[in-house]
């Protein structure tokens, strides 16, 4: 794989730290690495830039206080619950049948990409740990795959993320359970947007 931008590499690094937080709760480790990350310098033009700078300081700030087994609990809550979580972490609640098959649709669009749910993995591919991920993929190249063609991640990104992922941050802001994984939350609908207007550019 050749080697990325700096743009593209913290892209894809971004992707790759939403992917594993919304996969599960974090560990120590990786909280201790949010808090002690850098912040972010926008240039001071950029509304959206300075949105997800602001929100990054807040994650990182949130990380640095925040207690592993606290946020493992609000996790459990809020995503996997006891018969029902407080908020779903998936394309089909927010997309419905009015629009298809979500997960039927997903699931062919990865196809067409060349990717799959590992065989290990037993979460539905419409989750938005697997979207961020797949974008990861796309962004970054994986093993011998290259990157994908910035048409490639404006497609996919618009038609199975963004299409839904704005409503399921709302969602998890406004949750009363949602302590931690509201600065999450926060962060990952600023850096869409971002994303968005720079897709928007190209």
């Amino acid at each position: 794989m050749s080697d990325l931008p700096p743009e593209d590499q913290a892209r894809a690094d971004f992707y790759a730290l939403l992917a594993r937080l919304f996969g599960a709760a974090p560990d120590a480790p990786l909280l201790a690495a949010v808090a002690a990350a850098r912040p972010l310098e926008p240039p001071p033009d950029a509304s959206e830039a300075s949105a997800v700078a602001s929100a990054w300081d807040a994650l990182c700030a949130a990380s640095a206080t925040a207690g592993v087994e606290a946020v493992g609990e609000e996790y459990q809550a809020l995503f996997v619950g006891v018969g029902r979580s407080e908020v779903s972490p998936y394309a089909s609640h927010y997309l419905g049948p009015q629009s298809g098959r979500p997960l039927a649709e997903i699931r062919a669009a990865l196809g067409q990409l060349g990717l799959a749910r590992k065989a290990e993995s037993s979460e539905f591919e419409d989750h938005l740990s697997v979207m961020l991920e797949t974008m990861r993929v796309l962004v970054s190249g994986d093993g011998k795959r290259p990157p994908a063609d910035i048409a490639v991640q404006r497609d996919f990104c618009e038609r199975h993320l963004m299409s839904w992922a704005f409503d399921c941050c709302t969602a998890i802001m406004q949750c009363p359970v949602a302590n931690y994984y509201r600065h999450v939350a926060s962060f990952t609908s600023s850096f869409l947007a971002l994303e968005r207007d720079a897709f928007a550019m190209e």
